[in-house]
């Protein structure tokens, strides 16, 4: 009886084990696809801040400050007489940001980014006036106005100049107020599209199997590598409740393609965990080429009608280290790859040359991008 019970405690542990595996490694739907039309829309708009410390853009280099100005005084019964100077320091021009989230509705609150255009020294202590927020059809879908949050400081004396972060970006917390709801018709014929993050048709084949298992078959349908049809229910209780449900199904997406991301400019190296290699050998030597200069300055005797002269001169050497051979074998790691390459003193520009050979040779089992 008690090796029985043993043995039925080591199959349940088993089946738990895998089961947890299995579930560490399923991911929710809403992780690794989107609902198309479900998405957040740019907003922009031009404005002004007002009532900064002698801190705002300088007339004379920036006019539409003092255009927007007079425009704006105009529009409020102010009549400004022809030919005018005006010499405004505390008012700045600003490019005004935001985000409309989906489903946003009319009285709900967003929040924006004020950022100076001409050349405003800071914002800090400014309050934006109202601003007409514009989609991409030209159409108002906000109003913003506040005060200006600078998370910064700065100050200037004697020609001397001290600034802590960005003094001409700032942000206002529920600054704007949405006038206008983007019209959504998300499921009303019946039919909704998943959008995967990342195309794949293997990723996409067991979301429309892990849908049809959970919902009946039929109700999912792959259009291509990154799109799938799904039926959904005519009501909108209904259909809310069915997309909450499909949210949460846990798919285990395919395995991601190897790949190794070079920045040319910055010299940086990025490698997943899919890359691996074919057994190949690996020479490295360093070129050095210094350059000295020395400056030699010539004084004639006294008397002897000669001129002083500067002449220059060059010490050239050219010094070159011994390469070293490293054997990296096949199924090598990125652990080992990297530490092989670290070995061999490869800078990372010398490792983005290598890494390049690598690939043009067949050593390297990844796909090379570079940015």
């Amino acid at each position: 009886m008690k090796l029985h019970r043993i043995k039925f405690c080591l199959t349940i542990l088993c089946l738990l084990t895998v089961m947890t595996s299995q579930v560490c490694d399923a991911e929710r739907l809403k992780d690794i696809a989107g609902i198309q039309g479900v998405r957040q829309n740019q907003l922009l708009g031009y404005g002004l801040v007002v009532g900064l410390d002698g801190s705002g853009d300088q007339t004379t280099q920036t006019p539409f400050t003092v255009q927007s100005i007079i425009s704006m005084m105009q529009q409020l019964g102010v009549s400004i007489p022809v030919g005018t100077s005006l010499q405004l320091k505390n008012v700045a021009a600003v490019m005004v940001t935001a985000s409309l989230p989906p489903f946003a509705q009319p009285g709900q609150t967003l929040d924006i980014t004020v950022s100076s255009i001409g050349n405003a020294k800071s914002l800090r202590g400014g309050t934006l006036l109202m601003t007409p927020l514009k989609g991409a059809d030209n159409q108002i879908y906000a109003m913003a106005q506040g005060n200006v949050l600078v998370g910064g400081v700065g100050a200037a004396s004697g020609g001397s100049k001290v600034q802590v972060n960005h003094l001409s970006v700032g942000r206002i917390s529920s600054g704007a107020t949405v006038e206008k709801a983007v019209a959504s018709l998300l499921g009303q014929d019946g039919v909704i599209h998943l959008e995967l993050n990342t195309s794949d048709f293997s990723t996409a084949a067991k979301v429309v199997d892990a849908i049809n298992k959970k919902f009946g078959a039929g109700t999912a349908a792959a259009m291509d590598g990154r799109v799938i049809q799904v039926r959904s229910p005519l009501g909108s209780d209904q259909r809310v409740a069915f997309l909450g449900n499909l949210e949460s199904i846990d798919v285990t997406p395919a395995q991601i393609a190897a790949k190794v991301i070079l920045n040319a400019r910055t010299g940086s190296i990025v490698m997943n965990q899919a890359v691996t290699l074919d057994t190949c050998a690996i020479a490295h030597g360093n070129l050095s080429v210094v350059i000295n200069n020395d400056t030699t300055v010539s004084q004639p005797n006294a008397l002897s009608g000669g001129q002083t002269a500067v002449t220059q001169k060059s010490d050239i050497s050219i010094t070159k280290d011994a390469g070293q051979l490293v054997t990296l074998k096949a199924g090598t790691n990125l652990s080992d790859v990297v530490k092989a390459l670290n070995a061999i003193g490869a800078t990372p520009q010398d490792l983005l040359a290598i890494l390049q050979a690598m690939k043009a040779s067949g050593a390297m089992r990844a796909e090379l991008e570079i940015i």
